[in-house]
């Protein structure tokens, strides 16, 4: 059996080997996650509040943008660090982290005791001891992955794949305990868990390379490039924060209660197709960085996993059309969410445009290139622009022709097919820009 796998893993080569371990790994404990997320979530949270629990999660990333910029420009640092095996200046780069995190923790709890109240009040959720769940499951959840790239880093893939595996059962365990008590901050508490469990684990995989002692790392040039990135990253960050965050409180407020619910039911079966693209994501990104470094193209390396997703997500999207509605009234209130059942393989199609687009970006940020933020952080703009415009135009009606009025109103957001078509006209738009920028891309000369 060994030979057999030391086999397949010749024949396949490295990328392709760990983003199959990877992607194995993480359905194995998709299992009790889709049991969290179809069982256990609608079982304790009424369909009342049960839309409530995405915009609360977008205003919990929303509070640690910061963090998790300064985590992403890590990122890119760390695999500086780990090709050239300075461990020292490594575990430098970690203990700054932490300063870091405490300096936004304390704002973020600034922010939060202003701005949550009125926040929750707009989306109709009545629990008020959502403020501390939410705060600590954003920073973890931020700080979690600092460490799962110094492991991605150095390539320790099955340190990587042991931690997601045994996640899942301690984010249910931790929910089965909590949510019965209070539902919504049960469930940012069980959120919380395995973030908490991957950042030990990854201590203890990384016990070696941080046995070294500390080294000094920061002077001026670096800490200029290290507040370039951390710029450039974080108005792509806030952007992106921001058309979430307005996307998912749009899908809240203005839809019926009925609706806003079931597009949580159906983004329990549509996020399976993230499934593949988060071990392809993953694994992709110090193999571009490789690519780069020797002077190599990485498009041939973006488009093939892009093909892959393609592939696999046009396989799910036609599985949930043929047997969606039976699937969705074998759930607790099933036969409420059961004539939705045409959103999930339309669902399936926007998140895979959005990882297509993702693994694009992936390649240009492990290739050090940023000039792609010129165009796309506009682009991100665009969408919460126009949906706020939308939503929000009977401010300025005294002030437009009739003829647009009632174009507006024809268009308002007030169901879930209507949501759904302009997510649908963004991600589309963001993979014509992406696919442009591709093709005037000049090869790059070893």
């Amino acid at each position: 059996m060994k030979d057999l796998l030391q086999r397949l893993h010749a024949k396949l080569g490295d990328f392709w080997w760990y983003s199959l371990m990877l992607f194995l790994a993480m359905r194995a404990a998709d299992g009790l996650n889709v049991f969290v997320g179809l069982w256990l979530v609608p079982k304790y949270v009424e369909p009342s509040e049960l839309g409530a629990v995405m915009p609360l999660t977008q205003f919990a990333n929303f509070l640690a943008i910061p963090i998790a910029v300064f985590a992403s420009t890590f990122r890119n640092e760390l695999t500086s660090l780990a090709v050239k095996g300075k461990f020292g200046q490594l575990k430098t780069l970690m203990r700054g982290v932490f300063i870091a995190t405490a300096i936004f923790l304390f704002l973020a709890i600034v922010i939060c005791r202003f701005v949550l109240p009125a926040y929750l009040e707009r989306i109709r959720v009545a629990e008020g001891s959502l403020g501390i769940a939410i705060l600590v499951s954003s920073f973890v959840g931020t700080i979690s992955p600092i460490y799962s790239n110094s492991l991605q880093a150095l390539k320790k893939f099955k340190a990587n794949s042991l931690i997601s595996l045994i996640g899942a059962p301690v984010r249910l365990l931790t929910m089965i305990v909590t949510m019965p008590l209070r539902a919504l901050t049960g469930y940012f508490v069980g959120q919380t868990a395995p973030s908490a469990f991957g950042i030990v684990g990854s201590v203890i995989a990384l016990r070696k390379e941080l046995s070294v002692p500390a080294e000094s790392y920061w002077n001026r040039e670096i800490v200029r490039r290290f507040a370039t990135v951390f710029v450039l990253l974080g108005i792509w960050s806030l952007a992106g924060g921001f058309a979430n965050l307005v996307e998912t409180t749009i899908l809240r407020q203005r839809l019926p209660e009925i609706d806003s619910a079931a597009y949580y039911m159906v983004t329990r079966f549509s996020d399976i197709a993230g499934f593949l693209a988060t071990a392809l994501a993953f694994t992709i990104f110090p193999y571009a960085a490789d690519l780069a470094a020797k002077g190599k193209d990485c498009r041939p390396l973006v488009i093939k996993a892009s093909l892959v997703i393609i592939a696999s997500n046009a396989l799910l999207a036609a599985f949930f059309w043929l047997f969606g509605e039976r699937i969705l009234l074998w759930l607790p209130h099933g036969e409420t969410y059961a004539p939705y059942w045409w959103a999930i393989p339309w669902m399936v199609v926007i998140p895979t445009l959005m990882w297509l687009s993702s693994l694009y970006t992936t390649g240009e940020l492990a290739a050090f290139r940023y000039g792609f933020l010129k165009w796309m952080v506009p682009v991100i703009l665009v969408y919460p622009a126009a949906l706020l415009f939308v939503t929000g135009h009977g401010y300025f009606d005294p002030y437009l022709p009739s003829s647009w009025v009632e174009f507006l109103n024809t268009h308002n957001i007030c169901s879930l097919k209507t949501m759904l078509v302009w997510m649908t006209g963004n991600y589309l738009l963001r993979i014509v820009c992406c696919a442009l920028a591709m093709l005037r891309q000049k090869k790059p000369h070893p």
